[in-house]
């Protein structure tokens, strides 16, 4: 039963006044009274009918449904705090806002302060994206990382001289103000995080794992590995944790806005952190940086319309791409993952991930030929290029560049709905896992490591082995492209259908085209959509990824036979997704990721 928006505002929003059009100072806001209720959920069978999956498989996700809203994210406590802001009465938006900030205490390997991110909305019906990338720093060059300044802290993966410019706090404020309901404040929404990082919480087995994976780059860095490595060892699950001066950033965000993390104290603990490493970010960096509003790209799969993120993103561009590619076949025909379907997809994959790498770059610095790659001549002329029973070489393909696979899950997607059907979905970054290893001290906040998303050097591949294009090199405030894709698909009624979005570099967009596939070709519920195995193909050196126990030894074989080669990894990518179906919003938590959690009311 949903209760009353004054008595959950009573129970857990007291003392915050109206955020008004401009962010001038507010008093302290108070912290949450309950942080993270869990709502009415429903839970059913793990999957329902559908194709059936690799004898073994154990990626099956629960089947979580709500009458009202749902938000899905990478981290329970996160999950919560957006749950709760739904049932206070604010928008999607809102929730979204308060979850990214949650993340930024409760899972600081990808949740942030210091990186960034897109978003994709459809709010009152009329649907937005917003970039708030991370931009290269103005003492920035092209040749920055081919001839680096004497005495330079680290290189594009590692240290300070990876980091770009952060975003996430002008997006979220921006998100907020064009598009949040009201209800709820600016101060309300980041009441829950302050109360996270002052109060503390217990640290959870993903938490504790994630630290432990990357000790080895915190251990770098001082500040980091007092934080993340007390007396040397990394956290243990079950300590209680606290980030008190990440609590005092937050409670200048939100009693300033964009300025408290911008300009003032934080910004100065930036860049003297920034000085003592050799680094390249400034106040000046700092106090330029904006959050902009981009045209969604928008285009159909089956007839369904579909709104996605494009450049400085790559992902809905790439993912558009696919689409159109697979437009020309009817892959439901053919039975779910198959080798003719699978041959299909990887050709797609293939062709969009070759265009992707050597045409696209941010749009302001320059000119990216949507209309060409978006068109149906495009399309055609993939289609006339792959043949039905061999997989063709990508050094066949016109102008090929090569690529090689991605790493891990690096980065964090949730997805958020509300009563009225206004969807969100949001991904956000520092690049790799703890990104540039560095903490700022004073501040309780990682930089970003995503100067290496650039075509550092062109010609040699960057961290996730993509080698791109000039039009993606480095340049003073240019924002590096990215294979983000907060995606949201609708029904032919109009209604959201589904809300996607995944983490993994490149494998975020293969993911997030894996699960529209399956939904709109063989009308799988968004669990087994989600559940199911996945693969990756972005061209030379034309090894295809798969799952570990993903793909059956008659399958590979008969693609072997067509020319493939494979590689297995652990998993591909993290994706928790809603959909919308028999009434009801369906949660489907990622269940490669500990912690992943799926809430509704």
């Amino acid at each position: 039963m949903r209760l009353p928006r004054s008595a959950l505002l009573l129970a857990l929003l007291l003392g915050c006044e109206p955020t008004p059009p401009q962010p001038p100072p507010q008093p302290p806001v108070a912290p949450l009274g309950s942080v993270g209720s869990v709502g009415s959920v429903v839970a059913a069978p793990a999957l329902p009918p559908g194709p059936p999956l690799p004898a073994g498989w154990s990626a099956n996700a629960a089947r979580v449904t709500a009458e009202h809203g749902m938000v899905v994210t990478d981290a329970t406590l996160a999950t919560r705090v957006g749950l709760d802001v739904l049932k206070a009465g604010g928008n999607a938006v809102d929730a979204a806002v308060a979850t990214a900030f949650a993340l930024a205490v409760v899972f600081p390997g990808a949740g942030n302060l210091g990186g960034g991110g897109f978003m994709v909305a459809r709010v009152n019906g009329t649907p937005h994206s917003l970039d708030f990338r991370e931009k290269a720093p103005l003492a920035a060059s092209h040749d920055l990382y081919k001839s680096p300044p004497a005495g330079a802290g680290g290189d594009s993966r590692l240290g300070h001289l990876a980091a770009g410019v952060p975003g996430s706090v002008a997006g979220l404020w921006e998100a907020f103000y064009k598009l949040g309901s009201r209800q709820l404040t600016w101060g309300e929404l980041i009441a829950p995080a302050i109360r996270l990082a002052k109060e503390g919480f217990t640290v959870d087995a993903a938490f504790a794992k994630s630290v432990g994976d990357n000790a080895k780059r915190l251990k770098l860095y001082p500040a980091s590995a007092a934080l993340f490595l007390p007396g040397g060892e990394p956290l243990k699950e079950g300590t209680h944790w606290s980030n008190p001066e990440l609590a005092v950033v937050l409670e200048r965000i939100a009693a300033k806005g964009p300025p408290g993390f911008y300009e003032g104290p934080t910004a100065e603990l930036v860049a003297a952190e920034m000085k003592r490493g050799n680094g390249l970010l400034t106040t000046a960096d700092l106090a330029e940086y904006r959050a902009k509003w981009r045209a969604p790209v928008t285009f159909e799969y089956r007839g369904l319309p579909i709104i996605s993120m494009g450049p400085p993103s790559s992902g809905g561009v790439t993912l558009a791409m696919m689409a159109h590619i697979l437009e020309g076949y009817d892959p439901g025909k053919l039975a779910f993952h198959s080798p003719e379907e699978l041959h299909l997809i990887f050709e797609a994959m293939r062709r969009a991930f070759v265009a992707r790498n050597e045409k696209l770059g941010d749009p302001d610095f320059v000119t990216n030929p949507l209309a060409r790659l978006l068109s149906p001549a495009w399309a055609d002329e993939q289609r006339a290029s792959i043949k039905p029973d061999r997989a063709t070489p990508t050094a066949e393909l016109p102008s090929a560049a090569p690529m090689n696979g991605g790493a891990g899950p690096h980065t964090t997607n949730f997805c958020v709905v509300d009563a009225k059907g206004n969807a969100v979905a949001l991904t956000t970054t520092l690049n790799w896992f703890y990104g540039a290893g560095v903490l700022v001290p004073g501040a309780g906040f990682l930089l970003n490591n995503e100067m290496d998303d650039f075509a550092t050097v062109p010609g040699s591949p960057n961290g996730f082995g993509l080698v791109q294009g000039e039009p993606n090199s480095v340049a003073a405030g240019k924002r590096m492209l990215s294979s983000m894709t907060p995606t949201i698909v609708l029904g032919k009624d109009g209604h959201v259908l589904l809300v996607l979005g995944a983490a993994g570099g490149p494998t975020i967009t293969t993911a997030v085209f894996l699960q529209l596939a399956a939904v709109a070709d063989h009308g799988l519920d968004i669990t087994a959509a989600v559940s199911a195995p996945r693969f990756h193909e972005q061209g030379l050196p034309d090894v295809v990824m798969h799952e570990k126990g993903g793909l059956p030894d008659p399958q590979r074989k008969a693609l072997e036979a067509m020319g493939y080669t494979f590689k297995e990894r652990e998993h591909i990518a993290d994706a928790p997704a809603i959909g919308w179906s028999g009434g009801v919003w369906v949660g489907a938590a990622e269940p490669r990721r500990l912690g992943s959690l799926a809430l509704g009311y």
